[in-house]
C-alpha cells in the first residue's frame, strides 16, 4: 500500500446511489493515490456453511449465491471478499451472474426492493489458510484482518454477507455512525 496506514469507512459501501457509481474500492483507492481493481474469481450457486446460511437467516441447505472476488491496489493483492446472497433474491438477476454489476451490488439490490437499513460488521484476527496467504502473497506466519459484514433491510432481512480477508499491514477501520 502506498502509506503506512491505511484508513477505511464502511459506508460508501453500504449506501445505494452514492456518488462513486458503484465502485466504491475504486473511489477509495484513487484517494489514496493508487488505482483500486477488482478479479471476479468465481459466481456460482452453493449450498452455504452453516455459519453463512445462520448470518442470512436461510434454511439449512437451502441455496445461495457465492461471488468471490480479489482486491488489488496498484496490482497488488490486498484483499479476498466472498459476497453471498440468498438464491431467492439473487437468482436470475446479475448478482448470480459472472461478470461486474453496473453500479454495484448494493445499488442492485436497492432496485429489487431490498434497500439495505441495518449493517453489522465484526472485525478479527487469524492465521489464514494456505490458499488465502498465497493468493494474498503473505509470509508463513502473517496474519489476516477479518471483516464479516451482513446488510439487512429496514424489516431485518439480511440480503448479502460479505466475508473480507484483508492484509492487515496499515490497516485501520473507522466507524462513524449517525443516530437518528
Amino acid at each position: 500500500m502506498s502509506s503506512p496506514e491505511w484508513v477505511s469507512v464502511s459506508m460508501p459501501y453500504v449506501t445505494p446511489g452514492s456518488a462513486h457509481g458503484g465502485d466504491a474500492w475504486a473511489a477509495e483507492a484513487a484517494q489514496r493515490g493508487g488505482t483500486g481493481t477488482q478479479r471476479l474469481l468465481e459466481v456460482r450457486e452453493v449450498t452455504p456453511a452453516a455459519e453463512v446460511a445462520e448470518a442470512l437467516r436461510v434454511e439449512a441447505g437451502a441455496a445461495v449465491i457465492v461471488r468471490r472476488r480479489l482486491m488489488l491496489f496498484n496490482e497488488q493483492p490486498v484483499e479476498l471478499t466472498d459476497s453471498y446472497y440468498p438464491a431467492s433474491i439473487a437468482r436470475g438477476t446479475a448478482l448470480g451472474e459472472p461478470r461486474k454489476i453496473r453500479g454495484g451490488a448494493v445499488n442492485l439490490l436497492a432496485e429489487l426492493g431490498y434497500r439495505p437499513g441495518r449493517v453489522t460488521e465484526d472485525v478479527y484476527t487469524r492465521e489464514p489458510t494456505e490458499a488465502q496467504r498465497s493468493m494474498l502473497g503473505l509470509t508463513s506466519g502473517e496474519w489476516v484482518l477479518g471483516l464479516t459484514r451482513v446488510l439487512s433491510t429496514a424489516e431485518g432481512l439480511p440480503v448479502e454477507l460479505s466475508v473480507m480477508t484483508m492484509v492487515p499491514q496499515g490497516r485501520r477501520l473507522r466507524y462513524e455512525l449517525t443516530i437518528e
